[in-house]
């Protein structure tokens, strides 16, 4: 999973930026979590994608297209950083993007 760092995430409208990180579950042993930096485009800010929400990784081109829009990622709620990522905002990622809860 760490070759995904790095990787280009592709919405269905375009660029969300690159896979910074992977929040990963260790009494489950799945990655939970692929950590997004924005860029330039949402001023250096960081969004949790699901891997539910991801297609395969393109190791050609290096970039993984997930089934979102911009807009939907834009409008996601905020990650407080440096704190794990609590059963309520993973409710709340799940609401706003309609994935399912595990």
């Amino acid at each position: 999973m760490k070759k995904l760092l790095g990787y280009k995430i592709q919405a269905t409208d375009g660029d969300l930026g690159e896979v910074q990180d992977l929040y990963f579950d260790d009494a489950a042993w799945v990655t939970r979590y692929l950590v997004v930096d924005t860029g330039s485009w949402l001023a250096g800010r960081e969004v949790l994608i699901s891997p539910v929400g991801a297609g395969k990784p393109d190791w050609a081109t290096s970039a993984v297209l997930v089934s979102l829009t911009k807009a939907q990622v834009e409008t996601s709620p905020a990650i407080e950083a440096a704190k794990p990522v609590s059963r309520q905002y993973e409710e709340k990622l799940s609401q706003h993007y309609g994935w399912p809860v595990y």
